[in-house]
């Protein structure tokens, strides 16, 4: 436990104070209120109260002092904890359960047996607040209350416990000019978890036994396999399911669907402290992801990703949107959510063509990120593929398994890292937009996976980086090698329409503030560097020259099934995607017309 330690911060310290003071027995009393009652009659409980109030929840500060201790895992319950006074009973011990198990696993199990005891009581729902106001310790927390209303009111009438906001302004005398400054801080949580849904995995329990319910919004394809085991989970837990199946291809990813998304919130009756669960791939996670930021302007959501694609890029990223107009993700917003969970053994129903197109993923961040990524990668190869990402057909092999936990872990890491440093793209220095350039002109032109598409760009973008000097020939083709590896495309007859890539290079100037910063490999594999300019008669000659070099290549450079029509998804070349309500997107009519009515 945390008393073996010679030194400990402030939170810690408290956490090791108060446990170590707890009596065993109390928390085994058959008397569930008496056994309430001795823990919250001490004063190291009053002491935990105010430090886990007061702990820094947002500074790199608490993440250090929770790394020096190997307890990284309770850094979540700690954070929410800080708000912990608005918590019902049951949700304040389960957190605390977790907090304490993050230090020692079997004090922690005791904790969260004691926990569990309070959920199956009537006290279960009251707020602690209100419990500590009508005990020994009214006068303390009556006191304590009426300060942080004024000094930390996110501890006391918290909106939300993942989110804490603050700002200042300054004016003029007469207020005439009055100049502001707003800050926003939040945290999210990504595990990577082996079988969230065996019973045995409280992951899920733990999240939602305290709201009773989970309202859950899950992928058509994703309900075939996995729905009815979700509904014997919740059930299994006593937690209310209520589940909405969505169609969630790319030709879905429109308003229309976030529209219908709210209107289940809404007859649902969610409410803003609520975490929705979404359970399915990349198209869900960025329209359900969207439906949460809209509705009550911040609802919490649970990410649980079944696909490759989602697990490692678009189930953590904090950018959610849709599709409209023609244009990728031309509506959004930037909202995290608070955990996100990528389980490889969902991996295991999916079709090697969206095990393929999900991989380049993983291979963007290994190029421009991490070059341990990159070796770890070139080691699994295609087996990544035929295993499942070591879930199925091992075949005696025993290193696959770890490898691929390891390559999870790593372009995870990586990519959070990168996107949460830059959450609302204040700034176009962004090394995860490799291969996102070009491809977004052609990806829907040519009905390609989206994963080729961008495997595309980033083969494009080696070979520009290599004719710039920016990488040497050998790196250039460990890239592009990697690539083909796993069959992922490098080339596509669409780059012939050299017109259709440079009309998505003027979009993208656009798009990034009247800049190209178009990230690529330089120096060596694992480090980024920025391309700000490059002329038409430059790209049309690039094009070329890397068709040369693309034939080479195993096939040529083509991918294996690389069109969304190869994998058995509608192909958005050919789709349309109609509005909810054409009229409402119409430009309004001239006055005269209006006033003629």
């Amino acid at each position: 436990m945390l008393s073996t330690l010679t030194t400990a911060a402030p939170t810690t310290a408290a956490i090791d104070a108060f446990v170590s003071q707890q009596d065993a027995q109390s928390l085994a009393d058959k008397s569930i209120e008496n056994g309430l009652e001795t823990v919250a009659n001490t004063p190291s409980f009053n002491q935990l109260i105010l430090a886990l109030i007061e702990s820094p929840a947002f500074s790199e500060v608490l993440g250090e002092e929770f790394a020096k201790v190997d307890a990284i895992a309770g850094i979540a319950a700690c954070r929410s904890l800080r708000s912990c006074l608005n918590l019902s009973l049951g949700r304040f011990f389960g957190l605390l359960a977790e907090l304490i198990s993050a230090f020692d696993s079997a004090e922690g199990n005791r904790w969260y047996a004691f926990s569990n005891r309070v959920y199956q009581s009537g006290l279960s729902d009251r707020k602690l607040l209100n419990y500590l106001l009508e005990g020994n310790q009214k006068d303390f927390y009556q006191d304590l209350s009426q300060k942080l209303v004024l000094s930390n009111p996110h501890a006391i009438y918290p909106t939300s416990c993942y989110r804490e906001s603050a700002g200042f302004v300054e004016s003029t005398a007469d207020d005439q000019t009055i100049e502001a400054v707003v800050r926003s801080s939040t945290f999210s949580s990504i595990k990577i978890v082996d079988n969230s849904l065996k019973i045995e995995n409280t992951l899920l329990r733990d999240t939602y036994i305290s709201h009773g319910r989970c309202v859950c919004l899950i992928d058509e394809n994703v309900e075939q396999f996995y729905g009815e085991r979700l509904e014997q989970y919740f059930a299994h837990h006593g937690i209310q399911l209520e589940k909405r199946v969505y169609r969630a291809m790319e030709v879905d990813k429109g308003i229309y669907t976030v529209e219908k998304m709210l209107g289940d919130f809404k007859s649902l009756g969610v409410s803003r402290n609520e975490p929705v669960l979404l359970m399915g791939g990349g198209v869900l996670a960025d329209t359900g992801g969207l439906a949460c930021a809209l509705y009550h302007r911040n609802t919490p959501y649970v990410m649980l990703s079944t696909s490759i694609v989602a697990g490692v890029d678009a189930g953590p990223s904090p950018r959610t949107c849709c599709d409209g107009f023609g244009y990728k993700n031309l509506f959004g917003a930037y909202h995290p959510p608070i955990l996100s969970i990528t389980d490889r053994f969902f991996f295991s129903t999916l079709r090697e063509g969206w095990l393929r197109h999900g991989i380049i993923e993983i291979i963007k961040m290994a190029v421009i990120k991490d070059i341990d990524l990159f070796e770890d990668l070139e080691a699994a190869g295609p087996r990544l593929i035929s295993t499942r990402f070591g879930t199925t057909n091992l075949q005696g092999d025993d290193t696959i398994s770890p490898l691929s936990q390891k390559i999870l872990g790593g372009a995870i890491r990586s990519y959070v890292a990168a996107e949460y440093n830059n959450m609302y793209e204040t700034h176009q220095c962004r090394p995860h937009a490799y291969g996102h350039t070009w491809s977004p002109g052609f990806e829907i032109e040519a009905g390609l996976l989206h994963g080729h598409a961008v495997a595309i760009g980033m083969g494009f973008g080696a070979y520009l980086s290599y004719r710039m000097d920016w990488i040497t020939k050998e790196a250039c083709h460990r890239i592009m090698r990697l690539i083909s590896t796993f069959g992922l495309s490098l080339w596509h007859d669409v780059l012939n329409n050299k017109e259709t890539l440079y009309a998505s290079q003027e979009k993208i100037f656009q798009k990034r503030g009247q800049n190209l910063v178009a990230p690529l490999p330089k120096g060596k594999i694992g480090q980024c560097g920025y391309l700000n300019s490059l002329s038409r008669a430059e790209l049309f000659q690039a094009i070329e020259d890397y068709a040369e070099i693309c034939k080479d290549y195993p096939r040529g450079g083509l991918g294996i099934e690389p069109h969304c029509s190869d994998v058995g998804l509608e192909d958005p070349s050919t789709v349309g995607q109609p509005l909810a309500d054409p009229a409402r997107f119409s430009p309004p009519e001239p006055l005269e017309a209006m006033s003629a009515v």
